[in-house]
């Protein structure tokens, strides 16, 4: 599938697309990524890719989709703790018998493969690398949205962190992606309540800072919100 892809010069599939965006693939590479996602399976809505304690058989890359790292509380709060994006990792771990930290949650229809068994070629190794660094730098990010940020801040940095994700895997436009979750979801993201969110969209919508409209998130002036909020793109490497 994914060779076939090669040879007509076709756009490469958004998980493709991510990795190669962190180092540089060749066709060795691509070849392998090609034969896992033959390998590729569909989860439903609100199902389960991992849960937090078990056995992680093998880890895997979305393919396509939105899901989400969750923690759930004894009386059913909830804490989505990252979003994940075609071209995530999940899974990945460098002990033997590894257990899920967290449990992975299809927020839509997620596709997702697993990741090539055995030593790969030096470009994938590198792109997962890098990978697993970004993620982290990530998570720390959102530390520091709940921490240190106002509500409004919060809703803010989210949004070009997810324009920044959405265009290295390629679904992205300069100022707009789709945004396939709720504003409850994004509440238990932001740790605020759905009033709150709707609230601050609504300010935001007034200030023309972000427009969220059918399924459909614009931001105006990505460099003039990011200024605001004082975000800088997110870097691991040096280059």
């Amino acid at each position: 599938m994914l060779n076939h892809a090669i040879k007509q010069a076709a756009p490469l599939p958004p998980a493709v697309t991510r990795l190669a965006s962190l180092a540089t693939l060749d066709a060795a590479d691509l070849t392998i990524l090609g034969n896992a996602m033959q390998r590729a399976q569909a989860v439903r809505v609100r199902r389960d890719l991992m849960v937090e304690g078990r056995e992680i058989v093998q880890p895997q890359l979305i393919l396509s989709g939105w899901a989400a790292r969750v923690r759930i509380l004894l009386d059913g709060r909830r804490q989505f703790l990252h979003f994940l994006l075609p071209g995530d990792v999940i899974g990945m771990s460098r002990h033997s018998n590894p257990i899920a930290v967290s449990t992975v949650v299809a927020l839509t229809e997620v596709t997702a493969c697993p990741l090539p068994d055995g030593d790969m070629p030096p470009g994938l190794t590198e792109a997962l690398a890098v990978s697993g660094a970004v993620d982290e730098a990530y998570l720390l990010a959102q530390i520091a949205r709940l921490g240190r940020m106002s509500a409004r801040e919060r809703i803010a940095d989210l949004m070009l962190e997810l324009h920044e994700r959405l265009s290295a895997n390629g679904t992205a436009e300069e100022r707009s992606f789709d945004m396939p979750i709720t504003q409850e979801i994004l509440a238990d993201a932001m740790g605020l309540t759905a009033v709150h969110v709707n609230r601050m969209l609504q300010s935001a919508r007034r200030s023309g800072d972000l427009l969220w409209t059918n399924g459909r998130l614009t931001i105006p002036d990505p460099f003039a919100l990011a200024r605001q909020v004082g975000r800088t793109p997110t870097r691991v490497t040096k280059g």
